[in-house]
């Protein structure tokens, strides 16, 4: 049973900054935001970038950032309402950005019921009655509570702020909190109530602070916890780790795995068809890296649409017959094959440049290229329903041929046993990329199947075979596109009906 979980960092910094921007910036309240009818999530990424740019203009405006924090984190009057108010309308929008790529969640909990359902008081209890975090008098974490932590792994020792002087808690604290809750260590839980539900009926949970007339859904208490977060965050991952093992949490920090991955850059060619405004280095440089806080990078429905975009000019070429409807449903298919593929072919510890042409490309290593397999073997058994009106798919996966010396003869083919060979191995390649946390392992060996699939396809003209022989090369089709499409599956890839 695997519980997917997004966490809300409604509290930090980048809220924070948000409720500046508003406040500062754009003298605007709450009643003001909420009338905003534009993108919101598009709104506040230009905001955080100018407030961002309004900070390195004079430093000694960080003050604002600062008051904002405390008074979020205390929920004190508009502008906790106004932090709520941003970050719940920012998920709604994510999460239909999700959604187009086929990402679903079961329950969101909130930083902010962190911090009021006392999950940090109690987490702060334990971490000081352990002596897992000490506090400084003097030096240059004076004021601070802080965490020691020890020589390990070729890292140096070091101490990481757990709060700040001013009593605010850092991300790390919380995540420290959450990751209690989420092995059932804390003796209490969330409050939870409806946050959305999708067409297909999943309902999304989020955490709040008050109680709900029904029964509390059941979440956390798991047995083994992956938190997916980049590699950039491997230090702040080792903190939290180091502090299940200092509560005396040994077999729940064993079980607590940093699933960790590196960042997505962009080609400077995806930039250029981006629109994004290059300098003559970055033109030159292999892939440029995104920044929020610079407002440089390419937001996530924007790539999905220009991958929509390119991918319908395809399809109109291909399939001129097929109605507007059909045409962009099959686009959108393609273009969210794409991207998953692309990003999901790669080791976790590779920087991923993504690039338009190389993604949508339908021959080489691509989502396409799969989709167009299976599409391509589905093709087979649709040509037989029209060339033979009386022919029942059912029936014959029942009853289908099985004269040994047909099946010996088509086995005896070194491109069909390969074939075979490679789709049976799809169960271990499966485990291998559990165990090794490489979602890669299975993405290669689904391309592998493709091409060995694709090499049968063009060696064998299939219908024009001889009855018996037909047959048991149907048979090898059969099982090909239904390995491809597990691993399709598996990987979050749909298969559009034509291509």
């Amino acid at each position: 049973q695997v519980e997917v979980q997004n966490y809300i960092d409604n509290t930090g910094v980048q809220v924070a900054d948000v409720v500046v921007g508003f406040r500062q910036l754009l003298n605007m309240n709450l009643a003001e935001v909420r009338q905003i009818d534009k993108a919101f999530d598009y709104f506040c990424w230009d905001l955080y970038a100018r407030v961002s740019d309004w900070y390195r203009e004079d430093s000694s405006r960080l003050h604002h950032r600062r008051e904002m924090l405390e008074a979020i984190e205390q929920a004190q009057g508009e502008v906790a309402e106004l932090a709520d108010h941003i970050s719940t309308r920012i998920v709604h929008a994510h999460l239909e950005t999700m959604l187009r790529i086929g990402v679903r969640y079961d329950v969101l909990p909130r930083e902010s019921e962190i911090l009021a359902l006392k999950f940090w008081d109690q987490a702060f209890e334990q971490l000081c009655e352990r002596r897992a975090i000490v506090y400084r008098e003097e030096g240059p974490h004076a004021g601070c509570w802080v965490m020691e932590l020890p020589e390990e792994d070729g890292l140096p020792a070091d101490e990481k702020i757990i709060v700040r002087s001013n009593g605010t808690v850092t991300y790390v604290g919380k995540d420290i909190a959450y990751q209690l809750w989420k092995f059932g260590l804390l003796g209490k839980t969330f409050h939870f109530k409806p946050f959305r539900t999708e067409e297909n009926g999943h309902l999304t949970w989020v955490t709040t602070e008050e109680p709900g007339s029904g029964k509390n859904p059941e979440f956390g208490n798991g047995s083994l916890v992956y938190n997916v977060i980049d590699v950039r965050q491997s230090y702040l991952q080792r903190v939290v780790v180091q502090g299940l093992r200092r509560l005396g949490f040994d077999s729940e920090a064993d079980r607590s795995t940093h699933f960790s991955y590196e960042m997505v850059a962009l080609s400077p060619s995806c930039c250029s068809e981006l629109g994004m405004k290059l300098s003559v280095e970055d033109k030159t440089r292999p892939y440029v890296e995104v920044s929020g806080r610079k407002g440089q990078g390419v937001k996530a429905d924007d790539l999905i649409d220009k991958l929509v975009e390119k991918a319908l000019l395809e399809v109109e070429q291909r399939q001129p017959r097929l109605g507007p409807d059909q045409r962009e449903e099959i686009a959108g298919k393609i273009a969210v094959g794409a991207l998953r593929y692309f990003l999901l072919k790669y080791t976790r510890n590779s920087v991923i440049a993504f690039d338009f042409s190389e993604a949508l490309s339908f021959e080489g290593e691509t989502g396409p290229y799969l989709q167009y397999s299976v599409v391509r073997a589905n093709n087979i058994f649709r040509r037989l329903f029209e060339q033979e009106e009386n022919w029942n798919h059912q029936e014959w996966k029942r009853q289908r041929n099985s004269d040994s010396a047909q099946v010996r003869e088509v086995l005896g083919d070194d491109r069909v046993w390969q074939l075979l060979l490679t789709l049976a191995r799809i169960e271990e390649v499966m485990e291998k990329s559990v165990k090794t946390l490489e979602v890669s392992h299975l993405a290669k060996h689904a391309f592998l199947m493709a091409q060995k699939f694709n090499l049968f396809y063009h060696n064998f003209h299939i219908l024009s075979e001889e009855e018996q022989r037909r047959d048991v090369l149907l048979q090898v089709a059969d099982h090909s596109r239904r390995g491809l499409t597990k691993a399709l599956d598996l990987l979050g890839i749909e298969v559009p009906q034509r291509m």
